[in-house]
C-alpha cells in the first residue's frame, strides 16, 4: 500500500456518514477535476483505497481483470485468507472460474427467457400499483419498491410468494451493516470475531444459508427449472458446488435480485419527483422508456455506490502509479456524471441519443448478469406509474441508507393525484 498521497479531498468517501443525504455530487465533481484517481484513507492507521471517478479510468480497470482483481472481495473490508475461502461467491471471483460460475444460471436472465415474464410483472405491478395508489399518501419504498423486484425473484427461485417479506427483510439486514437501524453486530464484540467467516458478519447471512439449504434439498427431490435446480444441478469440471459454494451462490442471488433494483426504482421516482418536467414528458410520451430514456434516468439514480477491485502488480490508471495490494473503488455514480464521456452530465436529459452508462457495470467479465431482468423491471414499473399519476410530491424527508456501497433509500413517503 502506497503512502505517498495525503488523501485529505478523497477523505470523506471512507466515511458513510457523507451519503446519508445522498451522492456527495460536488465532491465528485472536485475529484474528477483535480485528482481522478484520489488516495482516501481509512480510519484504520495505514490503510485506505484509491478512489477512481473517471468513466474512462472506470471503465480501463473493469476491463483489466488481470491486473485489477475480484478475488480480493468486492467491499472495501479488508479480508484475511480464510475468510476469503469462506465467503467468497461469484462476484469475487475471476476468469476462467467466474465463467464457469456464471454459467450456471446465465441461460435464465437471456433476453429471450426474460422475455417470458413480462405479462407476469405486469400483473405483479398492476396489482402493487392498484393498491399503493389507492391510499393516496404512503411510503414508496414499502408499497411499491419493495414490492416488485422481490416478487419476481420468489418466481425465479419457486418460492411462495409469501416469503417476499422475508426475503426483503433479509436484503435490508444485509446492505445495512453500516446504518445504525439495520447493523446488529458492532466491531469489537465478541459476536463480531464470532461472524467474520460469514457474508458481510451478518446473523442474516446465516438464517438465508439455512432457508436456502432447505430449497436446496427439496429441489434434489423434485427438479423444478428454477434458479435454486441449476445451482444443484451444477457441475464445474464434474464436480458439484460444495455447500460452501451454495451458500454463498444462493445469497448472492437472494440479495442481488432484489436490493439493487428495488433501490433503482425508488431513486427513479425520486428523480421524477424532483423534475416534474421529466414526469410530464413521460406522461406525454412513454414511448420514450423504451428507448435511450431508461438508460438516462438509471444514469442519473444509480444503486450502487462503488465496486472494488485490487491491484495485482504495480501498475497505473491514468498518471497515477498503483502499487500491487493497494483497493480501488470504482465510483459509479461519478463515473456517469463524467463531462469527458457525457454532454452536460448535470442535465437530465431524456432526448440523449445514447447514454454511456456505468450503472451496470462496462467492461470486463463483471458486468451484471441480471441487467435485462433489471431494466424490464425499471421500465414496466414507470410505464404503469406514469399512466396512472397525474402529480407527485414528496409528504415528508427522504430517509436514506447510511453507506457508501449502496446508494440506499430506507423511506419515501409521497402524496399523489391520479389522472
Amino acid at each position: 500500500m502506497t503512502d505517498t498521497v495525503t488523501g485529505a479531498l478523497a477523505a470523506p468517501l471512507a466515511d458513510p456518514d457523507s451519503f446519508v443525504d445522498g451522492p456527495p455530487w460536488q465532491l465528485f465533481r472536485e475529484l474528477r477535476d483535480n485528482d481522478p484517481v484520489a488516495w482516501t484513507p481509512e480510519p484504520e492507521v495505514g490503510s485506505g483505497f484509491w478512489s477512481v471517478t473517471r468513466h474512462a479510468d472506470i471503465v480501463a480497470v473493469s476491463r483489466s481483470w488481470q491486473e485489477f482483481t475480484s478475488s480480493r472481495g468486492v467491499s472495501l473490508e479488508d479480508l484475511e485468507d480464510d475468510q476469503l475461502k469462506h465467503r467468497t461467491s461469484l462476484i469475487d471471483t475471476d476468469p476462467p472460474n467466474h465463467g464457469k460460475l456464471r454459467k450456471i444460471v446465465s441461460s435464465q436472465f437471456l433476453p429471450k427467457v426474460i422475455n417470458g415474464y413480462e405479462s407476469f410483472l405486469r400483473g405483479i405491478v398492476a396489482t402493487t400499483m392498484d393498491n399503493a395508489l389507492s391510499l393516496g399518501s404512503f411510503d414508496f419504498v414499502e408499497k411499491v419498491s419493495s414490492e416488485i423486484p422481490v416478487r419476481v425473484l420468489a418466481r425465479m427461485l419457486s418460492v411462495p410468494d409469501t416469503d417476499h417479506a422475508r426475503l426483503t427483510a433479509w436484503g435490508d439486514r444485509l446492505v445495512g451493516g453500516t446504518d445504525p437501524e439495520f447493523s446488529e453486530v458492532l466491531p469489537g464484540t465478541p459476536e463480531y470475531e464470532e461472524l467474520r467467516l460469514v457474508p458481510f458478519r451478518s446473523p442474516a447471512a446465516l438464517e438465508v444459508f439455512a432457508y436456502g439449504r432447505a430449497l436446496q434439498d427439496e429441489r434434489r427431490a423434485r427438479p423444478a427449472g428454477d434458479l435454486i435446480s441449476a445451482l444443484v444441478e451444477a457441475r464445474i469440471d464434474d464436480e458439484p458446488l460444495s455447500q460452501q459454494d451454495l451458500d454463498n451462490y444462493f445469497l448472492l442471488l437472494a440479495l442481488a435480485g432484489q436490493e439493487t433494483t428495488r433501490q433503482a426504482l425508488t431513486l427513479a421516482m425520486l428523480t421524477l419527483v424532483e423534475n416534474p418536467e421529466a414526469l410530464a414528458r413521460l406522461q406525454e410520451q412513454p414511448e420514450l422508456l423504451s428507448g435511450p430514456a431508461l438508460d438516462e434516468l438509471l444514469r442519473w439514480g444509480a444503486p450502487v455506490y462503488h465496486m472494488r477491485r485490487t491491484a495485482t502488480v504495480d501498475t497505473s490508471i491514468g498518471d497515477t502509479v498503483v502499487q500491487a495490494g493497494d483497493k480501488v473503488a470504482l465510483w459509479f455514480p461519478a463515473g456517469n456524471r463524467d463531462e469527458r464521456a457525457i454532454d452536460d452530465p448535470d442535465k437530465l436529459d431524456l432526448d440523449r441519443p445514447t447514454v454511456d452508462l456505468l450503472t451496470f457495470g462496462k467492461g470486463g467479465p463483471h458486468h451484471c448478469m441480471g441487467s435485462f431482468l433489471a431494466k424490464m423491471e425499471y421500465r414496466v414499473t414507470l410505464e404503469e406509474l406514469v399512466a396512472r399519476v397525474d402529480t407527485v410530491r414528496l409528504d415528508g424527508p427522504v430517509e436514506r441508507l447510511r453507506s457508501n456501497f449502496v446508494n440506499g433509500v430506507k423511506r419515501m413517503p409521497v402524496s399523489v393525484t391520479l389522472r
